[in-house]
């Protein structure tokens, strides 16, 4: 066994709302805002289609 072996649980890639942030790095802290922001571009890309959806039925019926 090597003096720098990590024995400490892995930490999950995923973030956990309202988990506790004292245990991660910059580096980590940083890796999970990427992955915040990825994933709400990804929502407000999805209510942009939805939305545009129920435009289109909407004025469907309004005609």
């Amino acid at each position: 066994m090597s003096l720098f072996d990590d024995d400490r649980p892995q930490k999950p890639v995923a973030h956990e709302i309202g988990g506790d942030l004292s245990l991660l790095s910059v580096d980590e802290l940083s890796s999970r805002i990427d992955l915040l922001q990825a994933e709400i571009a990804r929502l407000e890309e999805e209510r942009k289609r939805k939305s545009a959806g129920r435009l289109a039925a909407e004025n469907l019926f309004r005609s």
